[in-house]
């Protein structure tokens, strides 16, 4: 009776943090959406790209509920991306949707790849990047140079995949979208890197200190449900 009483609480306190887990991905998720789909603030057009803040949740959700679930919110970012470049496309859209044709150049299996895996390796590096600073400290508490790492990594990680990737698979039509010599393309999206990926990467620096240092507290992290 005992053993099957225990073996009850057991199961219901592992559906409980099964469904504590699906909150917190719905919660980071919806925040995702929300800067995703609203004009000018998570996806800014720039002309011949987008620059982004989506990332930032992305991480910090990394940081607090671990890479599984990080890879998962790093997906949701990608799928808005998806959308977003189907839905309302720059000239360069080909490169993240295969659902978008610029004369005679369409998106394929690579704007797919270009899509998902940068930004799923968004939500997965920047927590082993924070541990690593963890571990090195003698000190207990919030690491803020883990922090600033975490966030720096995150947004390198997704420019400089995502830029290197679109040359990989896309690098004679990118350059015809951006009226580049084909010679010269790999200048140009080291100038796009440079423009757009190293102000990101500050940004997701300052934000994830500022906000990580909040979110990473104990007691927070405690009434978010999440475990050290």
């Amino acid at each position: 009776m005992n053993q099957t009483t225990s073996t009850t609480a057991g199961a219901a306190r592992s559906s409980m943090k099964k469904v504590q887990g699906m909150i917190q991905v719905a919660l980071f998720g919806a925040i995702i959406v929300i800067m995703a789909f609203t004009p000018f603030l998570g996806y800014i057009p720039l002309g011949f790209t987008r620059a982004t803040i989506i990332h930032i949740p992305v991480i910090l959700g990394s940081l607090l509920l671990g890479p599984k679930k990080g890879a998962a919110l790093g997906a949701i970012f990608g799928l808005t991306s998806l959308i977003n470049n189907t839905m309302n496309p720059t000239v360069t859209s080909f490169v993240f949707t295969p659902f978008y044709s610029l004369g005679e150049v369409s998106g394929g299996i690579g704007s797919l790849i270009i899509c998902f895996v940068p930004r799923i390796l968004v939500g997965i590096l920047p927590y082993y990047v924070y541990r690593l600073f963890e571990k090195s400290r003698k000190k207990t508490g919030v690491s803020a140079a883990g922090l600033i790492a975490s966030g720096v990594c995150g947004a390198l990680v997704n420019t400089l995949l995502v830029m290197n990737l679109i040359f990989v698979f896309f690098r004679d039509a990118y350059a015809a979208a951006n009226n580049v010599a084909e010679s010269a393309v790999y200048s140009f999206i080291l100038s796009v890197i440079g423009i757009n990926g190293v102000p990101e990467a500050i940004v997701a620096g300052v934000l994830t200190l500022c906000i990580g240092k909040v979110l990473m507290r104990k007691n927070i992290r405690a009434r978010l449900g999440v475990s050290k």
